[in-house]
């Protein structure tokens, strides 16, 4: 038998090891099984529903099962699944230019072209490998508290010691600058970087907001270095801030946008938005993949759109932005961060307890790693229903408990 040698290894307690699960676990699950999903709900299998707040990690931007987004999926399913780049397909130059339509409805932000792929992961990855190409440099700048992906050069800009460890050898040099620090942007020299990414909140840290002072000052930088500047707008694009990208919303033109999550209401799906001036030097091959743009998935990115746009959910993810602020005032929640429906409810002493609270309401949050913090990344179409669940739940939570 093959000798595994690991850089961390959990010993085998003593006698027989349980047998292992067919699917390898990744995150901790809730406690139920999921059967169905409408709305801003989910049912177990039992048929006992939950708000839900965490919205599968910030994916189901226009909640479960939108009747729209079925039709486009069951329609498409009719006619063709998949086809690789390699044959044109219409509803994948349609969903482009909605794309790049829809990201530059609120303010120009000279986009030209858009790469799709399958997650965020990979857009990240293509966009650091696009500044790569641009500039000729290996080396990038991040921010600390950042978190990109899972693949090479993602990892190599995310600030998490537990995946990366181990990792180290192959991982591409990368600086990593303090968070909303004037100070440390003019101190820093950002001629020998290809690329400075960031999210424009950073979410996995606990819902870390910037200064509009501070984008603009980093977009100086980059511009005057020749640095490439990528907005990761995996979770805060999409009209989570009501807005359809946080570049708008700050007024600023990154080189590269990255997007995932909400774009196609749940059917895997990334896209790369790439500045006019670099899309026109990128060279067919110079960027591929086999399922990116698969006819299913735009077929749902055009509905989600369609149902963003149409029914107001921008504007509606500020309203329930409002209604939970307000309603949270005065309680164990001593400050609310974020923007629109990225939110992250600060709980003085730790967020386990009023998490697992939730839960025994049947309410459904997400954790980060600040202990205390809980993260808020519901349906931008989240009922006033569920704001009111969640208020209740919070204001008869013990605080001393």
């Amino acid at each position: 038998m093959l000798k595994i040698t690991q850089i961390y290894t959990t010993p085998f307690a003593a006698g027989t090891p349980k047998p292992l699960p067919a699917l390898l676990p990744t995150y901790a699950p809730f406690p139920f099984l999921l059967a169905k999903g409408h709305g801003d709900q989910v049912l177990d299998d039992q048929g006992k529903p939950f708000w839900d707040f965490y919205g599968g990690h910030c994916v189901c931007s226009t909640g479960h099962c939108h009747p729209k987004v079925v039709a486009a999926i069951a329609r498409q399913a009719g006619e063709l699944i998949f086809y690789s780049t390699a044959g044109s397909v219409a509803v994948r130059d349609k969903a482009a230019e909605a794309l790049l339509s829809f990201a530059q409805s609120e303010a120009k932000l000279g986009l030209g072209s858009v790469f799709f792929c399958n997650s965020g992961a990979e857009a990240n990855e293509n966009a650091l490998k696009v500044a790569v190409l641009m500039t000729g440099r290996t080396r990038f700048a991040a921010f600390e508290g950042g978190w990109h992906g899972r693949t090479l050069l993602a990892l190599s800009v995310t600030d998490d010691p537990k995946i990366t460890q181990g990792l180290e050898p192959l991982l591409a040099p990368c600086e990593r600058l303090a968070w909303d620090d004037l100070a440390a942007l003019d101190a820093y020299d950002f001629t020998q970087v290809a690329a400075v990414i960031l999210e424009p909140i950073q979410s996995m840290s606990g819902i870390r907001t910037a200064s509009p002072a501070f984008f603009q000052k980093l977009q100086a930088k980059a511009q005057a270095a020749g640095t490439l500047l990528i907005f990761d707008e995996v979770q805060t694009g999409m009209g989570r801030l009501g807005h359809p990208y946080a570049a708008s919303r700050y007024n600023i033109q990154p080189d590269l946008i990255t997007s995932a999550k909400g774009l196609a209401s749940g059917v895997p799906m990334g896209a790369l938005l790439i500045s006019e001036p670099i899309a026109r030097c990128l060279k067919p091959g110079d960027l591929g993949s086999t399922f990116g743009g698969s006819p299913l998935a735009c077929a749902a990115l055009l509905a989600t759109l369609e149902v963003i746009q149409g029914e107001g959910l921008m504007d509606r993810a500020l309203a329930a932005e409002a209604e939970l602020r307000k309603g949270l005032s005065g309680t164990c929640v001593s400050s609310v961060r974020g923007e629109g429906l990225l939110l992250g409810l600060q709980i003085p002493g730790g967020a386990a307890k009023l998490k697992q609270h939730l839960y025994s309401k049947r309410i459904l949050v997400g954790g980060s790693s600040h202990p205390e913090v809980l993260r808020l990344m519901p349906p931008l179409n989240l009922s006033p229903l569920a704001v009111a669940a969640l208020l209740e739940a919070v204001t008869t939570f013990p605080s001393g408990d």
